[in-house]
């Protein structure tokens, strides 16, 4: 599989990991959580549109009017006080974040407030909603459940007949608010309190709104107009308003046609404000039943002032005190009236705050009312924020992930970190361009948080599978030219090429095939290939079994080494063992040579301290054992030609071995040495020996002892002897063909046993 598809497969799998992430309810709250107080934060504050004022209770006006800390408790007249004076002062419309459901202890102070509403007309209050528990019964009495309802409580009858509406407020119950409803499916898709207050603030541009709807699509049932009074009062403005929103969510188009209408409207002054208002109409009208609040900064961000100073700037009227208000700090405004505490500790008696992504570190957190306000502003400014439609957020983090698998995938681990961080940070910056800009919210967490990493880890680990497997094929494919170990200790520690060079104690077995030059000669280069390949078939694995490694392999000749870092007998008795079994397997393998030529092999073998290692220059390199051990072990094997033996081991390999039969052969000073080196005939194990065999080694020890003692009339006797009962032993011959020379041509009285070898 190419590298390419290799990366949209992992490209593939990235981008369905994010679509899972962004469809799945955990992984959205941690974008909301995350993405979202990231985003607030990158942007800071901003300044809020400067129509909407909050009349905050708070614990100072508690304090200055000497009232409870509960608003429900406090005379109502003071609120039909602060209701004409804003009514005076010019306010477009007033919002009580408060209920008035229970009739207070004073009914002409419930009358009071009612005159107040009723003669400002542009009031608006919260009605709370209560639970109620149905129990549902089958046919036959029996118990099939519960159902649990919602029921909105109107204020009292009083106050409910001179306000111009009221509507639940609830916010969803999370950690944080990110959200509010809109519009409440439970009590007949009816607005709720900061909805209902932007229809207040814009009649008329709702007006234009349902002509525009009327327009773009003729059947749909419309809600009363503004100039019926209280629209979403009546009976039929719920059910209304539940057509229309069904109409404009199930049919994009009719909202299509109603801005492609508002685009053909000429941009001029005096409308581009109702033009945004009926556009922040079309959104409200055709989105979901919740929306996302578009926070300005922390508490009080919106304009706060404390109710006990508006009172005393209503009471300052006609007075020769000059108030310390504004004349115009109400006119044409929103204004929403409820408790808004203005420290932590104001906050703890008043129980009316919400965590927010602004929450202070204090512990201050933004107000009821003031959440109502923000959504409120968000509609005046047509800028609630909008996340990206589902559809355009998984097309995102899909074809993201497939850009980053490709890119992991094709290129090298820093390169495409390089890459992807480049890429990152171009699209956070979009992200927060977007957020900034338009209020427009992108998913950011996890395409960056989470995609990222894992497309890195994945890819990393894709990237350390791929590399072990070619490891593992390099191994394999070298572990044919080097010993395991060694192709190991290279794959651990990748280092320079002498860098595992090592002195080592170790036995060497060197190996030669007879007659091999005259095969070379005769047999076709693929033949001999053949042949050669099965004959070392034979002797590669006793030299692997017994913890041998072969370090050189040329034409018919090997070259294999048992290595430690001290002289050990296990390691003697391991080699000695492989070249007896090397003998057997041979004897079969050229017993069973059915037209195949004979392969007989002559081995020695010597152990001493060796180098093992790497030996070359440049860039050309093998492994080798080097050192005298390994030339005289060639020696000693080169030395069976001429003693007609096919086993010789120096004495030093054998010595204090009792599981092996040999035959002490002498001294002997091979070719090119310095010091002669005893040998002996490595002739089997023990237990395998033959009466014949031992008899002959012990005629053989007798007449070796009469040579070196210079009697050599009585040793080649006794070799003649051994040779009548052995023909074909080759130490025998060779040593009574010497004592007659010697016994013909004495040597000078300096003369030495040992023999020397000049032939190689």
């Amino acid at each position: 599989m190419s590298r390419r598809i290799r990366g949209l497969a992992l490209g593939l799998t990235i981008g369905l990991a994010g679509t899972l992430a962004i469809a799945l309810a955990p992984w959205v709250h941690i974008e909301e959580t995350l993405g979202l107080d990231w985003l607030f934060n990158l942007r800071g504050p901003v300044s809020p549109p400067g129509n909407v004022v909050i009349v905050a209770i708070d614990e100072q006006s508690t304090q200055k009017l000497g009232l409870p800390d509960k608003p429900r408790d406090w005379p109502r007249d003071l609120h039909a006080q602060l209701v004409r004076y804003l009514a005076s002062a010019g306010a477009r419309v007033i919002s009580f974040d408060l209920t008035f459901d229970t009739p207070s202890t004073d009914a002409a102070s419930d009358q009071q407030l009612a005159a107040a509403i009723g003669h400002a007309g542009n009031v608006l209050v919260t009605e709370s909603i209560r639970q109620e528990t149905i129990h549902l019964h089958g046919p036959t009495g029996q118990p099939l459940g519960n159902v649990v309802v919602e029921k909105p409580v109107p204020p009292i009858p009083v106050v409910e007949r001179a306000v111009l509406g009221h509507a639940p407020f609830l916010l969803p119950k999370s950690p944080r608010v990110n959200t509010y409803w809109t519009f409440r499916s439970g009590a007949g898709d009816a607005p709720t309190f900061p909805v209902l207050a932007f229809h207040a603030y814009a009649l008329d541009a709702y007006d234009e709104f349902l002509a525009l709807v009327r327009k773009a699509e003729p059947s749909v049932s419309l809600p009363p107009t503004a100039s019926a009074a209280r629209p979403f009062d009546s009976e039929t403005g719920p059910g209304a308003v539940l057509a229309l929103r069904d109409a404009l969510q199930g049919d994009p188009r009719i909202r299509e046609r109603m801005l492609q209408q508002l685009r053909a409207t000429p941009d001029l002054e005096s409308t581009r404000e109702r033009q945004r208002l009926i556009r922040s109409f079309v959104a409200l009208y055709s989105s979901s039943e919740t929306s996302y609040l578009n926070f300005y900064g922390p508490p009080r961000s919106i304009e706060t002032l404390s109710y006990h100073r508006v009172l005393e700037a209503a009471r300052s009227i006609g007075s020769p005190d000059t108030s310390w208000l504004d004349a115009n700090a109400f006119k044409n405004k929103a204004v929403f009236v409820g408790l808004s505490a203005a420290t932590q500790a104001g906050q703890d008696r008043l129980h009316d705050d919400y965590r927010t992504v602004y929450s202070l570190s204090s512990g201050l957190d933004v107000s009821g009312v003031e959440i109502a306000a923000t959504a409120f502003a968000n509609l005046v400014e047509d800028r609630p924020l909008r996340a990206l439609a589902p559809i355009a957020q998984l097309a995102i983090v899909g074809v993201w992930g497939v850009a980053l698998g490709i890119l992991f995938r094709s290129l090298r681990p820093m390169p495409a970190l390089a890459v992807v961080g480049v890429l990152a940070g171009v699209y956070l910056w979009v992200v927060y361009d977007r957020f900034a800009a338009a209020a427009l919210w992108m998913p950011s967490v996890i395409p960056i948080g989470i995609q990222v990493p894992l497309a890195a880890f994945v890819a990393a680990w894709l990237s350390y599978r791929d590399a072990r497997l070619d490891r593992e094929r390099v191994k394999e494919a070298v572990g044919y030219y080097l010993p395991s170990t060694v192709v190991d200790r290279i794959a651990r520690d990748v280092g320079t090429v002498t860098s595992s060079n090592r002195v080592v104690f170790g036995a060497c077995l060197a190996t030669d095939a007879e007659k091999y030059t005259t095969l070379a000669e005769t047999m076709e280069p693929g033949a001999l290939g053949a042949l050669m390949n099965e004959y070392y078939a034979e002797l590669f694995p006793p030299v692997e079994r017994s913890g041998g490694t072969v370090v050189d392999v040329v034409g018919d000749a090997m070259v294999a080494v048992w290595a430690a870092a001290l002289s050990d007998a296990a390691l003697r008795t391991s080699a000695c063992g492989a070249a007896l079994e090397i003998i057997e397997r041979l004897d079969r393998f050229n017993h069973s040579a059915n037209g195949r030529p004979a392969l007989p092999t002559r081995l020695g073998l010597h152990s001493g301290q060796m180098l093992i290692g790497s030996v070359g220059a440049a860039h050309h390199y093998e492994y080798r054992a080097v050192g005298d051990i390994v030339n005289s072990a060639s020696r000693i094997q080169g030395l069976n030609k001429t003693l007609g033996t096919r086993v010789l081991a120096s004495d030093a390999i054998v010595d204090g071995l009792d599981l092996f039969t040999t035959r002490p052969l002498g001294s002997f000073l091979l070719a090119g040495k310095m010091n002669a080196v005893s040998l002996v005939e490595l002739l089997g194990r023990k237990q395998d020996a033959s009466p014949q065999m031992s008899n002959i080694c012990g005629l053989f020890a007798r007449a070796l002892n009469d040579y070196c003692a210079g009697r050599w009339r009585e040793a080649a006797q006794q070799f003649a002897e051994i040779l009548r009962m052995a023909p074909d032993d080759g130490p025998s011959r060779f040593f009574q063909s010497r004592c007659e020379r010697l016994l013909l041509s004495p040597p000078s009285d300096l003369w030495s046993p040992s023999v020397r070898i000049d032939a190689k």
